[in-house]
């Protein structure tokens, strides 16, 4: 089972499983096909977006793990 770190960059995170683009969109990512996602970690992306990237890595794993 794969988990996802806040080093991880975007691109690779969606690699793993698509059904991960949702609730990236739904904490309000909505640039996940944009080029800065193929070179950006979790965690940058957050700071950009204003966002605890904790709480959204919970999130993806959670659903990592329900699968």
């Amino acid at each position: 089972m794969a988990i996802v770190t806040k080093e991880m960059i975007i691109g690779d995170i969606i690699r793993i499983d698509q059904g991960i683009i949702p609730i990236l969109m739904q904490a309000g990512m909505h640039c996940v096909g944009c080029p800065s996602a193929q070179g950006e970690s979790l965690e940058e992306a957050c700071m950009v977006h204003g966002m605890e990237v904790s709480g959204l890595i919970d999130n993806i794993n959670a659903y990592l793990q329900s699968k």
